[in-house]
């Protein structure tokens, strides 16, 4: 199974994820990222630099998979026709 891993950017800072997860795929760490950015916001509150920060999942190689704006996690994601990724 591939492994995903889930960097934080807040402004200028990055918080790397050094473990990262094994995923079955993309979709599945879309979820992923979303459930952790709910998580923290829900712990940490909504304020602007929360709400302005991305997660970027990146794979084994480095390179970005996707990126999570925290903003859009807020949105509701019932629409399953909409690409996750």
């Amino acid at each position: 199974m591939p492994r995903y891993y889930f960097h934080t950017r807040i402004g200028d800072e990055l918080i790397a994820d050094p473990e990262g997860e094994e995923l079955r795929n993309p979709d599945r760490a879309w979820e992923m990222a979303r459930a952790m950015i709910l998580e923290l916001l829900h712990s940490e509150g909504a304020d602007e630099r929360l709400l302005n920060a991305t997660v970027e999942v990146t794979d084994d190689d480095g390179e970005i998979v996707l990126e999570f704006p925290f903003a859009e996690a807020l949105l509701d994601g019932s629409d399953t026709t909409v690409t996750k990724h």
